[in-house]
């Protein structure tokens, strides 16, 4: 519950343990792995900004995406998937096609070199966690996996509940 003067129940847990205190360590965790996530995508043979990777991992996910349900996906206008997908057919990552039954209706799919440069991405951002992970005992390992794994669940049924306007 959230008071009025900014304080919450993290003492109802004892010290150091409410949702406040570890939202914020944990955000500065995920800030960490984010710069580790970016380094490693930029170094890959071909640079793309982070909304070029999303749209190449959306499309990789569901080939034959059309140019609306991606920017739906994406959270962005037509337009500007528009755009973006002329950037990534420009650089050989992205071809169009017309869809099988509507020929009114464009596909997107990813050309080999996309497949390539994702699982460059992919495989540097392995690299670059394993590395990290290297560094903890074993047993943070494990309890950070269970934890990530929890989030991962709570975050699902929160996300599956009608929102309540009232924020109760």
């Amino acid at each position: 519950m959230t008071h009025l003067d900014g304080a919450d129940n993290d003492q109802a847990e004892g010290p150091g343990h409410g949702p406040r205190t570890v939202a914020r360590e944990i955000a500065d965790a995920v800030e960490s792995l984010t710069d580790l996530w970016t380094v490693a995508a930029q170094e890959a043979t071909l640079r793309l900004s982070l909304h070029q990777l999303k749209a190449l991992r959306a499309v990789a996910e569901a080939p034959g995406l059309n140019l609306t349900a991606l920017a739906e996906r994406l959270d962005i206008g037509m337009p500007t998937a528009s755009r973006l997908c002329d950037r990534l057919e420009a650089a050989g990552l992205l071809e169009r096609g017309t869809h099988p039954f509507s020929r009114r209706e464009v596909q997107l799919r990813l050309t080999l070199s996309g497949r390539q440069v994702l699982n460059d991405v992919a495989g540097r951002r392995t690299q670059a966690l394993s590395a990290v992970m290297a560094a903890m005992e074993p047993a943070d390992r494990v309890a950070l996996r269970r934890g990530l794994q929890a989030l991962h669940t709570a975050r699902a049924a929160t996300q599956s509940r009608p929102s309540d306007p009232g924020g109760r």
